[in-house]
């Protein structure tokens, strides 16, 4: 997701951007290939207002509003399309980057297969983004990297090991087991291992309920973990893990069929994960280490670009055959932590920009930063950079003096920076009156221009109203209009209504279609002077939005439009009673 979101950034504004995927899909971890839900900073839903938006809101919205079977399959398709129509963007699936050519700590060019139509390619170009994961451009191109733990006194992390080792978070094989309404049998093959309810005592296996939370064995387990334990390393010894992952998931579904009553006698395996899931591997040193303290304290920088909320959630090392461990110690804190820009270019290679899991963090801080919705809008925020080096002619690093005019684009993009609004003269929005037609308590119209875009601890910085009301921008003098952004309420607490998953407790949520707070269907309307209207007034020109699915809405005109007001007209949400609104631009240019 963290590569999906860089390279439609950095397309969308102005950079010809190929993305090159070593796979037949795109999504990684979130692909038909693993099938992980995306997790963020709301750690589903516990956090209030800090759903991630910018593109990947848009793709989970997206994929919500045309996948209504939640299926990965389904998934596979939305993003695929989402990349290969993307004006200024050249996807390559199944192409694998082999080398790269460096001069002078700049990557000149890299080499890459196609192994499905037997091309080779050489690309050239003046940055590189590594979104591999493990990290492969950044280490073939000399870049400086850490793997492993640090040691407690190399950050001041109260909860690293005392010394620095290479123990990293392991790989994951998952499965999906359906309810066939009779006895299944089942036989362990030879090659698989064997466990004893003692093997598995702190991992859940069965069938139950409890305190209302409802666990199933039919969605697979997270916890079928091998390597990184300083025996088997997750890059070198991949394809031994994968099979030691085999022996293993086949050897716990054996363990719940065969030994003892686990509730999955009418159980059958009806899908096994072949490609594993890697969690930890390189991590690429920047300008700046993010570390434990950064997150516990919920630090805001003065770079900040992209957030996270995710506990600090480090695995057990050794996995599964760390028998006495819980698998994982689940650090929890209130509140975000921002990640400053510096963390997201190479610290030695001049034009090596990174995004995902691989960005430049210690393991402990890692554990929150490695989540797909966490890399995600790091990767969105790598892509615009990227972009605007371009455009100045300069390297990643030379984007610090300019970090202002990165966090405003990415704010403009409906990117969410905690403590950070738009302050951007070009929106006319800002200059405007806001009228309404009415307001709910506690809900102001005024806040649609204050600059932000969500609900925080210091304020709702939301219009409500009850349906069919409008809200408008009463401008002081006429502005010739050629955009219009509108940010909607899509329910920024309810994390789970957007993930697909093949978890039972997530798949199964009653939720239909989108949130029910989003606009459906709504009016721009566009009057000459700045003098009150009348209901009985009509407008010089209107634009008719119809089924909208986006909470973020973005209105190019083709030719400008010249108002004295701009008003909203709310028909129809996707069932709450009553319209809202989080923000409203208007630009001249």
């Amino acid at each position: 997701m963290s590569g999906i979101c860089t390279a439609i950034a950095s397309a969308r504004h102005g950079a010809k951007t190929a993305l090159i995927q070593d796979r037949p899909v795109l999504g990684g971890n979130a692909s038909s290939e693993i099938r992980m839900h995306v997790c963020g900073a709301s750690c589903g839903g516990e956090k209030q207002n800090v759903r991630e938006t910018g593109i990947i809101e848009e793709i989970l919205l997206e994929n919500r509003f045309r996948n209504p079977a939640k299926s990965f399959h389904v998934l596979d398709t939305i993003l695929w399309e989402k990349v290969n129509f993307q004006h200024n963007l050249d996807l390559y699936l199944n192409t694998v980057v082999l080398d790269c050519d460096v001069e002078d700590n700049i990557i000149k060019s890299i080499s890459a297969r196609q192994l499905t139509t037997e091309k080779w390619f050489l690309f050239t170009g003046r940055i590189f983004i590594d979104s591999t994961g493990d990290g492969f451009l950044a280490y073939a191109s000399g870049a400086q990297y850490n793997v492993g733990r640090e040691g407690k006194s190399d950050f001041n992390e109260s909860h690293a090991p005392q010394k620095k080792d290479n123990i990293t978070l392991g790989s994951t094989l998952m499965f999906k087991a359906v309810n066939l309404g009779y006895p299944v049998h089942f036989k362990k093959p030879g090659w698989a291992y064997t466990f004893t309810e003692e093997d598995l005592k702190n991992r859940k296996h069965c069938t139950y309920e409890d305190n209302m939370e409802y666990y199933n064995i039919d969605s697979g387990f997270w916890w079928i973990e091998v390597g990184g334990d300083g025996k088997l390393d997750t890059i070198l010894d991949g394809e031994k893990i994968r099979d030691e992952l085999l022996k293993v998931l086949y050897g716990v579904w054996d363990h719940i069929k065969n030994r003892g009553d686990h509730g999955a006698d009418n159980y059958a395996l009806d899908w096994v994960q072949f490609l594993p899931g890697k969690r930890e591997s390189r991590r690429i040193l920047g300008d700046y280490v993010l570390c434990e303290e950064d997150v516990l304290s919920n630090r805001i920088f003065e770079d900040a670009v992209a957030y996270g909320g995710w506990p600090m959630d480090i695995h057990a090392p050794g996995g599964i055959w760390n028998k006495e461990a819980y698998p994982t110690n689940f650090i929890k804190f209130d509140g975000v932590y921002t990640i400053p820009y510096r963390c997201y270019y190479s610290k030695n290679v001049k034009n090596l920009m990174m995004a995902g899991r691989n960005i430049s963090a210690t393991h402990m801080a890692f554990g929150s930063t490695r989540v797909m919705a966490t890399c995600a809008v790091g990767g969105q925020a790598v892509g615009t950079a990227a972009s605007m080096a371009i455009k100045k002619g300069c390297m990643p690093k030379g984007i610090l003096p300019y970090v202002s005019e990165l966090q405003q684009n990415l704010l403009k993009d409906d990117c969410y920076i905690p403590g950070y609004k738009n302050t951007a003269k070009a929106d006319a929005a800002r200059y405007a009156k806001v009228n309404a037609s009415s307001t709910e308590k506690g809900f102001k119209a005024e806040d649609v221009t204050n600059g932000i875009a969500r609900t925080e601890k210091t304020g709702k910085n939301c219009w409500m109203s009850k349906m069919a009301s409008w809200i408008e921008l009463e401008f002081k003098e006429k502005v010739e209009i050629s955009e219009i952004h509108i940010k909607f309420d899509s329910n920024l607490s309810n994390e789970r209504q957007l993930q697909i998953s093949i978890d039972k407790n997530i798949h199964d949520i009653p939720f239909k279609g989108l949130p029910a707070e989003l606009a459906r269907d709504y009016d721009i309307e566009f009057y000459p002077g700045s003098s009150r209207i009348n209901e009985c007034d009509k407008p010089d020109r209107v634009i008719e939005v119809r089924d909208n699915y986006l909470r973020f809405c973005k209105h190019v005109l083709e030719q400008k439009i010249c108002a004295g007001r701009m008003r909203v007209r709310i028909l129809n949400t996707h069932g709450s009673p009553r319209a809202s609104v989080y923000e409203i631009r208007v630009y001249s240019s």
